[in-house]
């Protein structure tokens, strides 16, 4: 027993020796790799001083701060636009005047076969951390997000942001605008935070979360704190966000200017709604009065002409499905090209902001060490105004509508064709626009398998290190390019740990070899494309696709409840002797199209894509299961507001519901009660001069309105507004009674209800309507507060 006991002693002590001599090692090992990089944050410095008993036999000096970063760290702006088109800009062959990008092009490099994911957040998410999208978790965009791997909607730890990691090598670091990587159910005053722009890596963000909003009243956060914007008619948020990034930039150089900055500027222009000042629309008055055909073709022989496309590239035609320029009815025409006009002068507005930004690094001595990356778009340019619409989230709702419909609204409510561009409608160009701004390629937004969708200009400037050489790189890149050219131009390995957890590896390839060298064969070799099915896989020169279930320009969605994606036919295109993706060789070369397939399956079994479809689950085959609140009745009190849709009382079709409010009514009331979204579509209970009203605004086509007869009661009231649907179906009809102190006052039949959501970005409020009204009643009075008091408001489900 004594031998088994000290053998058991020395066992113990032998293991405690190991241990802590393994400990130490890991420990020093861990701090090896910390100062090399592979692990951030890198390590406290150490103190310089020595430390005696008193300060007589003590030396103070202090500890200096390791600069990680090679001399001369260039500034880095990255500057993106949402929705635009591969051929909208002058500079490469199109309509639209853009004197930065032409600026930048004429001093810097460009490329004309670089590549987004088709689709918004999927794209913000690849560029931001250098992994494809799926691997980050945003196969599709956060608000229709399901719980397979891929596409869960939340950025993985594993995969951190280019900014957390120029953070951590000294970068002072900024977010401008559209973030839409945030989970909509995070979008509260209670967090969490860890998934703002703040919290993945960025000092400072001003811009909004959501995947649009208002450019005259956007819903606005700075840092974690919602703010409200001026409701002023000289306002525009592109302008806002152009000028809080100028003083960003000063404050970074006033306050640290010997560190170098990296700002994220992605307005969200000239994503709908487009809106844009008369005076920017008036400068493309008539041009465009040919309409959409003769367009892309002078766009066409304009790519040429410039050298931007090579020249045996063809021109895809009208896609069977669009609608031809000769189908539109004289009668409409102007309204189509005046939406057409309203994009350009959206689109050349946004470019000359960026330009203030440019001048700004100029006037400061910044601009010739500055990296400046302009992505011309997110994904191609959005057919979702289906025919052109005054109304965009129509197509998001899949509700259809007529010309004649919108254009009688149109009339009737908002004075005609001023209106259009204007705060009080969110339109969309016709979907026959955004097809000729895919020039010469072939279909639009939101297809992975068509260039028209996923390839945009790119131009890069840095003075300092790249010199213009008047050539156009053709090399395959992909925006999750993005971030490793940045580490490569900083000599940053990309870290193995981040705040103590594990990294994925990176997915993109520097894209430095090409600074200097215009015909450098390209790197990169492969590449997957996904998106609500449409998918498709760059390999070797060769790209294999399949357009998917979807028509983005289409409410039909017949094709995707009956779609089987095993049956799906498959396209082959030689890219390097096809540039526009023109001739389908799948038919004749099947041994080809059966390899890449393999590539696509390989890659998407790596990279979380499968099972093909989940972007389209939440969707379209269970919205029931869309990212919401589980609640079923809520108790709301005065002052509160910015509550996203996604987490407040569903007023959409077959939710029945029932609001009572208990509120403390003055004499000529007047202000809202509560209201869920905006001037383009929502819900609002509100007092005017005393008498109770309530509108369901149907996507702005339809505004369906209760009123009581006459001033209700003063002082403690009990109110009651029930919204009873005919059935669960989609948009059915409902009813909508109001009831004062148990006695109904007021009552309208609602023909057509809104089957999804409202919006995209406006909130659920109390006692007030923050950014864009719901009605056109108050909207000059927005946000139009409630005078008396409000003691509770309870709303629940009542079916």
């Amino acid at each position: 027993m004594k031998t088994i006991k000290y053998g058991l002693i020395w066992f113990v002590a032998a293991a405690t020796f190991l241990a802590c001599t393994n400990s130490k090692d890991t420990e020093e090992s861990n701090k090896g790799k910390a100062m090399t990089g592979e692990v951030l944050p890198f390590p406290e410095p150490p103190s310089a001083s020595t430390t005696g008993k008193t300060l007589a036999d003590s030396k103070h000096q202090w500890r200096t701060v390791e600069n990680h970063l090679p001399k001369d760290a260039p500034n880095i702006v990255i500057f993106m636009t949402d929705d635009a088109g591969f051929a909208n800009s002058e500079t490469f062959g199109g309509p639209v005047h853009m004197p930065t990008m032409n600026r930048l092009a004429k001093t810097g490099i460009t490329y004309n076969a670089f590549h987004t994911t088709a689709m918004c957040s999927p794209t913000r998410a690849s560029l931001l951390t250098g992994r494809n999208h799926h691997r980050v978790a945003t196969g599709q965009i956060a608000e229709f997000a399901s719980d397979w791997d891929g596409y869960v909607g939340k950025i993985p730890k594993s995969t951190a942001t280019v900014a957390q990691v120029l953070t951590y090598y000294g970068y002072n670091t900024a977010a401008f605008g559209k973030w839409h990587n945030t989970p909509v159910t995070d979008i509260t005053k209670l967090g969490p935070f860890d998934r703002y722009p703040t919290g993945l890596g960025f000092d400072y963000f001003y811009g909004f979360l959501a995947g649009e909003t208002s450019q005259y009243e956007p819903q606005l956060f700075e840092n974690t704190n919602p703010v409200e914007a001026p409701h002023d008619a000289k306002y525009h948020l592109t302008e806002d966000l152009a000028e809080k990034s100028i003083q960003w930039i000063r404050t970074s150089k006033t306050l640290n200017p010997d560190q170098p900055f990296f700002v994220y500027f992605a307005p969200g222009a000239v994503h709908g709604p487009h809106h844009i000042f008369k005076e920017w629309a008036d400068k493309y008055d008539g041009k465009f009065d040919e309409g959409w055909e003769v367009l892309r073709t002078m766009t066409f022989e304009k790519q040429k002409e410039l050298g931007w496309i090579p020249k045996d590239a063809m021109l895809n035609p009208l896609a069977e499905s669009m609608q031809k320029w000769d189908d539109i009815p004289e009668s409409q025409r102007e309204f189509q090209s005046r939406l057409m006009e309203i994009y350009a002068g959206f689109l050349e507005h946004t470019d000359v902001q960026y330009g203030k930004i440019v001048d700004e690094l100029e006037r400061q001595g910044e601009l010739d060490n500055t990296l400046i990356i302009y992505l011309n778009s997110d994904n191609g340019p959005s057919a979702e105004g289906l025919n052109g619409t005054i109304s965009e989230l129509l197509a998001q709702n899949s509700m259809p509508s007529t010309q004649e419909q919108q254009m009688d609204v149109l009339n009737k409510d908002y004075g005609g064709m001023d209106a259009l561009g204007g705060p009080k409608l969110d339109i969309m160009y016709h979907h026959g626009w955004a097809f000729s701004g895919a020039a010469p390629f072939q279909s639009t937004k939101l297809v992975a398998a068509h260039l028209g969708g996923t390839r945009t200009p790119l131009v890069i400037s840095w003075p300092a290190k790249i010199k213009h050489d008047g050539k156009i790189r053709s090399q395959f890149h992909h925006v999750n390019d993005i971030a490793a050219t940045i580490y490569d131009i900083l000599d940053i390995e990309a870290p193995k740990f981040v705040d103590g957890i594990e990294q994925q590896q990176l997915d993109g390839t520097s894209m430095v070899y090409t600074f200097d060298n215009a015909e450098a064969k390209s790197t990169r070799t492969t590449q997957y494309f996904e998106i609500m099915g449409s998918r498709g896989v760059y390999h070797e020169g060769w790209f294999a696709g399949t357009p998917g279930p979807r028509i983005p320009w289409s409410t039909d969605i017949s094709g995707v409840m009956n779609w089987e994606p095993e049956n799906d036919v498959w396209e082959l295109y030689n890219l390097e002797k096809d540039y526009s993706q023109s001739q389908d060789l799948a038919k004749e070369n099947p041994e080809k199209l059966a390899e890449l397939k393999a590539v696509f399956d390989k890659e998407a079994s790596d990279n979380l894509v499968y099972p093909i479809g989940a972007g389209l689950y939440t969707a379209l085959y269970n919205s029931s299961e869309m990212p919401s609140s589980p609640l079923t009745e809520w108790a709301f009190f005065e002052g509160q507001g910015r509550i996203p849709e996604a987490i407040a009382p569903k007023f959409t079709s077959g939710r029945s519901t029932l609001a009572v409010i208990d509120a403390e009514i003055p004499k000529d009331a007047e202000g809202v009660l509560f209201a869920l979204g905006g001037i383009s579509s929502g819900f609002t209970v509100y007092m005017d001069k005393g008498v109770l009203k309530a509108e369901y605004n149907a996507m702005t086509l339809n505004r369906y309105k209760a009123s009581s007869k006459s001033a209700i009661p003063t002082g403690k009231v009990n109110i009651e507004v029930e919204t009873k649907y005919d059935t669960k179906e989609r948009m059915a009809p409902a009813t909508i009674t109001l009831k004062v102190n148990g006695k109904e006052v007021g009552q309208v039949r609602m023909e057509r209800s809104v089957p999804g959501g409202h919006t995209s970005s406006e909130t659920f409020d109390v006692g007030v309507d923050f950014g864009s009204p719901v009605a056109l009643d108050y909207f000059d009075r927005a946000p139009f507060r409630f005078n008396g008091k409000i003691e509770k408001i309870n709303i629940k489900y009542i079916d």
